[in-house]
């Protein structure tokens, strides 16, 4: 799905994955799920691209929901997978995320979330065999010139990520759009989020960044500016 001029979207907005393009080469930011492999030469193709033209992967942390075909890409064409050095382990699947942070649950959007996620590899996502870290403020030498927040709180190396030349900021978990638990929508922190407190004062170096897009890793896509996205999640977790 197109967004604007080099930002597209796969995924039907339950789990999210973005190809920014520059210069006719490609940075994909999340990878979602395996399935999406499928998905991904038609996209390309949309963008008037191909697999060739995919230099990166940028994983906003290593969640399996995120690193979905990273590994086949990395393997069968050699692309690079980043994540910040804090959640290497976790995206080459040497320690697992703890069960804590679920917070409210109703039975239907779970539901709707684990089908979805089944049906397209979700329960047996290939951990990543190499990755490349990073650490924060970095600025990636890899299309759109990425630079990186670290916001931990979700998982330790959560980050945000910031793309000037398409006016984003991918978000991954450290904002939702709908939550995958209740099904509730507008701006707000993602659900299996590990240190509550800690997400939202991490939320902190975003301010003063502008963007008109906020990209979460699930839920519709937000175009109505990062600072309004961020003013929408403190006052969520205040209420």
């Amino acid at each position: 799905m197109r967004l604007a001029p080099s930002l597209h979207l796969i995924g039907s907005n339950i789990v999210n994955s973005y190809l920014v393009e520059e210069a006719g080469q490609v940075t994909i930011v999340d990878a979602g799920l395996p399935g999406y492999w499928r998905d991904l030469p038609a996209e390309l193709d949309a963008m008037g691209r191909t697999i060739e033209d995919v230099r990166a992967v940028v994983l906003t942390h290593g969640d399996t929901d995120h690193v979905g075909f990273a590994e086949r890409l990395r393997r069968e064409r050699g692309v690079p997978v980043y994540v910040h050095e804090l959640d290497a382990a976790r995206a080459r699947g040497e320690v697992k995320k703890p069960g804590s942070g679920w917070g409210p649950i109703k039975i239907r959007p779970l539901l709707g979330f684990l089908v979805y996620s089944g049906l397209r590899g979700g329960l047996r996502v290939p951990p990543l065999k190499e990755v490349v870290t990073f650490g924060d403020g970095a600025t990636l030498d890899v299309p759109g010139a990425p630079r990186i927040v670290h916001l931990p709180g979700h998982t330790p190396g959560s980050v945000a990520i910031h793309v000037p030349g398409v006016d984003a900021v991918f978000l991954g978990d450290a904002m939702t759009t709908r939550s995958v638990l209740t099904g509730e929508v507008g701006p707000r922190l993602a659900p299996f989020t590990l240190e509550k407190d800690q997400a939202l004062a991490s939320l902190t170096k975003l301010d003063g960044i502008d963007a008109t897009w906020a990209l979460p890793g699930h839920g519709e896509v937000w175009n109505g500016g990062l600072q309004e996205a961020l003013r929408q999640i403190r006052a969520s977790a205040a209420a």
